[in-house]
């Protein structure tokens, strides 16, 4: 794992956003894995504006969401569907065939599930996927005690989680109390993997990614045996992380 300190949510966005362009520049047949949430939100405008002032073909660029909350219909404000169209899929040229999203108001949600990975696994390996951190060290929707080899599935989301993710919702009993969920095996089939993570509340997760060992009570943990990931972090969470590297190098004495 490589630990890189962009200053801020702005930098560290502009380099993501940099860092796709250049994938799709590249690689016109690239696949995307994407992730939604606070940490996400200036990375796909700006990819946009990207795009557009370089006159980029999308045309077959494949994306591959993490997730989508059970219950919620396309058309639902607080649907990653609508989160992902507002921020990025309605401006440029993407081709919606080949954008992909799981449905969480899929009459068969264990078939959906089922499907999806399928889909996953015919076109394969996304070129880069984008991943957030929660506070207790999830990654997608995959909790902590979720299976290693857990693939595409439906998933209970914790009280952290539910509490964390009321702030877009009007109160917390509105929050939906499952999703559909890429896995965390899915997740490791991407050839390389960026983390962003910002501000004081997820310290802790990603200094037990950094320091702890590979265990399922973290799920981002598994992330320290693939074999290209950048952890991207702000000023905050990366001199928290010296602090502590200080800490120890002087009870080692």
């Amino acid at each position: 794992m490589k630990l890189i300190n962009l200053k801020n949510k702005s930098i560290a966005s502009d380099y993501v956003a940099v860092e796709l362009l250049k994938l799709i520049q590249s690689t016109p047949t690239a696949t995307l894995g994407l992730a939604t949430g606070n940490t996400m939100t200036e990375i796909y405008p700006r990819l946009s504006e990207l795009l557009t002032v370089n006159c980029v073909n999308l045309n077959d660029i494949k994306t591959f969401n993490l997730d989508e909350y059970v219950g919620l219909n396309s058309s639902h404000p607080q649907s990653y569907y609508t989160y992902m169209h507002q921020l990025l899929f309605d401006h440029n040229d993407w081709n919606e065939r080949n954008v992909y999203i799981p449905r969480g108001d899929a009459p068969h949600l264990e078939e959906e599930a089922q499907a999806y990975e399928q889909r996953l696994a015919s076109i394969g390996q996304p070129d880069i996927q984008l991943l957030g951190i929660g506070e207790n060290g999830h990654i997608g929707f995959n909790e902590p005690g979720t299976p290693f080899n857990s693939q595409t599935r439906i998933v209970d989301l914790t009280d952290s989680t539910i509490k964390a993710n009321s702030i877009h919702f009007d109160t917390i009993d509105d929050v939906p109390k499952q999703a559909i969920s890429m896995g965390l095996q899915s997740i490791m089939r991407a050839k390389r993997i960026i983390l962003l993570a910002f501000g004081e509340r997820k310290q802790e997760a990603i200094s037990r990614l950094i320091h702890g060992p590979k265990t399922e009570t973290l799920p981002a943990s598994i992330l320290q045996t693939h074999p290209n990931v950048e952890i991207i972090v702000d000023d905050v969470i990366f001199n928290h992380l010296n602090n502590i590297t200080k800490r120890v190098e002087q009870n080692s004495f």
